[in-house]
This record gives C-alpha cells, structure tokens and sequence, in this order.
C-alpha cells in the first residue's frame, strides 16, 4: 500500500494464482477490484530523461484512469520501495493528448489481468502478464510483506524488488527479445522460464 506517496512492495513469481486466491478468501481478503483486463502507456520526453533517472510517467486504464509518477526504485529489505504520486482522470483519451501537448510520448505498452483484494491493510494483486503470473503484496514495510507472504504460502526469500518494466528488460536481454512492447500479442507461441527472468517460483514445495 501507499503511505504518504511512499509505495513498498515486493512481487512473487507463481507457476500457478488459484490457490493463493483461495488462500486469500480463507484468510478473510475482501476482493476490492475483479479480476480484470489493464492497459498501461509509459511516456518519456524526446531525450529519455525519465528512464535515465529511473523515473516513471505512466497512464492507466483499469477499473479506473489514473495518471502516476513514479520515483526511482530503492530495494529495501527485498522490497521495492520509490515515491508514487497518483491522479485520477476522467478521461484516458484526452489524458494521452494532455500528455503528448507536454512533449511526452510513448515509449512502452504493457498489458495484464488483475485482480486486488485488501487483507489486514495490504493490498494483494492477482496479477498475469505475458510473461508468468504473480502475486503482488503492498503493504507497510518489508517485515509485513513477508509476513503476508508466508500466510498465502509464499517463499519470503523470493521476492522481486523489481518493477515489471525492469522483468522485462531483464527478459529482452536474457533471450534476445527485440519487441518494445510488453503485450500478449508479442508473446504468443514464445515459451518464458523463470530462469529468463531471472526469478526462483515463490510457490514451490
């Protein structure tokens, strides 16, 4: 979760969601978004300012628009820690002109399925994006979001204190992906280990 535009959470690899999803309704997790398609467009300016100094402009539509800034990422205690400032806006259209009227433009498209539940003041995404699933825990502090973790049967130990844009570039680089896009279009018939990603299965024996 965001506290004071302070946003700390560590990320999860899963082989499979269903049984952290039943785990989270049996710890008593009210699902506070359904499971849902989300599109993203990260802009930067014609230099790439903002991916020089690992910053974020981004533009989502989900169950909401919401336009965020992101501040460069700090790994603490296995979780990704960085300012996050967001705005709602009421149109996604007129939101993209407002950003290309400022010199912003296009660099990136991500797309996913998710679903977020709230247990005990964390948020928990259910999330599955072209290259694997994951579970995504907000919350407090590090200690907290290990502690969550253990509770929906998760390995701790193998937390990703990165962001998914960063999975991507690490996954680009590891197999020689040309593709700009991080859609599921551009993945379809290409098979992603979590040895491309460089993560371990959370939810091992």
């Amino acid at each position: 979760m965001t506290t004071k535009n302070q946003e700390i959470e560590s990320k999860f690899y899963v082989r499979v969601l269903a049984p952290i999803q039943t785990r989270l309704l049996a710890l008593g997790a009210a699902c506070r978004v359904p499971r849902g398609f989300e599109y993203n467009l990260r802009y930067d300016n014609p230099q790439g300012s903002l991916l020089r100094e690992r910053k974020v402009l981004r533009l989502r539509k989900f169950d909401d628009v919401r336009l965020t800034f992101k501040g460069p990422g700090e790994n603490i205690g296995g979780a990704l820690s960085r300012t996050e400032i967001e705005l709602i806006v009421d149109n996604f259209e007129n939101a993209q002109l407002f950003l290309a009227g400022l010199g912003y433009r296009v660099v990136m498209m991500y797309e996913k399925y998710r679903a977020i539940y709230e247990l005990e003041g964390a948020l928990i995404a259910l999330d599955e994006l072209p290259y694997g699933q994951f579970v995504e825990i907000e919350a407090q502090n590090p200690k907290e979001i290990a502690r969550l973790a253990e509770q929906l049967g998760l390995n701790p130990k193998a937390a990703i204190p990165a962001s998914y844009q960063g999975l991507f570039e690490r996954l680009k680089q590891t197999r020689g992906l040309s593709m700009p896009h991080l859609t599921f279009e551009a993945f379809q018939g290409v098979e992603i280990s979590p040895d491309d990603l460089g993560v371990s299965p959370s939810d091992s024996d």
